[in-house]
């Protein structure tokens, strides 16, 4: 590999091209060297590093934007959910690289992170998105130390976080009037109705119920398999993209099939009375409109596509069954009376009449709330309701679904009053 040098203005530049990457080719120029013999030197050191390493730039010298990239490139893309990328790159570039880009990578050290760290309690965040922050940095500085060797040690081990007082966090419980409320006002023959009973009567999680599909659904065993979730995906979009595009027009996108959240995500639901016979009739439903719409209904079938990893992913494409496609079908659960797809996204409206036509506080997790604290109030036991939820662990259910309501209360007293009147009778 060759280079050059050349003069602009009064200094010296080299540069040297890089080959070709996506397809466009890229060049390495550094400038302002005092005269062309540095520049010389400098290029003749450069092309060293990068015929025996790769590497075009001294790790000293890169800078916190350069290496949040480059990390963002060799790690994030390779390890990480897509979801995550998404969330690592915001934070990357809407608050790590504004704020420290231009800082040398070696530069960076405990003192001016704790500066940071304070001025983020200052600016009002809150704890979760402060730590959200300064974790993500944490990560990015880790993989500097190992494996890339750029810096000794992560600076952020010194930093200590400022205590925030975290505010209390709405868990919204609906009590068996609301629930019939909004029950109501979305029968069985609304596309939202399916979607509201199984959050009420498994606790699934949102973007678990959206994914179910019949194949999932057990009638005689009285048995929901949950093995995957629904993510939606910018349309051949790069994760970048889709951080540059917030606040834009949406390119247009898809619904995929993913993994679940954890391993211990993935379980075997059982459900009563009330929920089969309104799958068993849901089920039924769809029959007969796909009859009634004849080949004017919407079918989905799957694609199956590679994602930045090289996994595979799987497409859910809507078509009209007139359509004769060679692609395996899937019969999705939550649609409408068409056949067409029920989203995340078209929930919103369902959420938007309970709190302003019902006047009840409401999102999907309150559906999962109220069935976990209704089955510990209601003398579950936490182990069950764990594996019911799909928790990694008991402390979770324990601290964010098991709280103390009226009837725990009451509970507790009336059995302490029946082991001491037992103890002295």
């Amino acid at each position: 590999m060759k280079g050059s040098v050349r003069k602009r203005g009064a200094t010296w530049s080299y540069y040297f091209d890089l080959g070709k990457v996506d397809g466009k080719r890229k060049r390495k120029e550094k400038k302002g060297f005092r005269t062309k013999k540095e520049a010389e030197a400098a290029l003749a050191k450069a092309l060293h590093e990068y015929n025996n390493a790769g590497a075009v730039f001294e790790p000293t010298e890169i800078t916190v934007a350069d290496y949040l990239n480059q990390w963002f490139d060799l790690y994030c893309k390779t390890n990480l959910k897509y979801n995550t990328q998404v969330g690592y790159l915001r934070i990357i570039q809407g608050h790590l690289i504004p704020k420290f880009g231009v800082y040398r990578l070696k530069a960076i050290t405990p003192a001016i992170l704790q500066e940071y760290a304070v001025e983020l309690k200052m600016n009002g965040n809150s704890k979760s998105h402060m730590i959200g922050i300064l974790s993500v940095f944490s990560a990015a500085l880790n993989y500097a130390v190992e494996p890339m060797h750029y810096i000794t040690s992560n600076p952020m081990q010194y930093v200590k976080f400022p205590k925030v007082e975290k505010a209390p966090r709405e868990r919204i419980i609906l009590t068996l009037d609301e629930w019939q409320q909004i029950i109501d006002r979305f029968p069985p023959d609304s596309r939202f109705h399916i979607p509201l009973m199984i959050g009420f009567y498994t606790g699934l999680r949102i973007s678990e119920t959206f994914a179910l599909t019949w194949d999932d659904i057990d009638l005689d065993n009285r048995t929901i398999s949950v093995n995957k979730q629904i993510v939606k995906r910018n349309f051949g979009a790069d994760v970048r993209k889709v951080v540059e595009q917030k606040g834009k027009k949406e390119q247009r996108s898809s619904w995929y099939f993913g993994t679940t959240k954890t391993v211990t995500s993935n379980r075997t639901v059982k459900f009563g009375e009330t929920l089969y016979r309104a799958l068993k009739a849901e089920k039924v439903r769809q029959a007969k409109n796909e009859m009634k719409y004849g080949e004017y209904y919407t079918i989905h079938v799957i694609k199956v596509e590679k994602d930045e990893k090289g996994n595979d992913m799987k497409r859910i494409v809507p078509i009209q069954k007139c359509i004769n496609s060679p692609l395996p079908r899937v019969r999705m659960v939550c649609i409408a009376e068409n056949g067409q797809y029920t989203s995340t996204d078209s929930f919103k409206f369902c959420s938007r009449v309970i709190h302003k036509e019902l006047l009840l506080a409401f999102d999907y997790h309150s559906l999962r709330h109220t069935h976990a604290t209704l089955l510990i109030e209601n003398g579950a036991d936490v182990k069950d309701v764990q594996t019911r939820l799909g928790h990694t662990n008991i402390e979770t259910t324990l601290q964010t679904y098991v709280h103390d309501t009226e009837k725990m209360v009451e509970r507790s007293v009336d059995l302490f009053e029946q082991v001491t009147q037992a103890k002295t009778s």
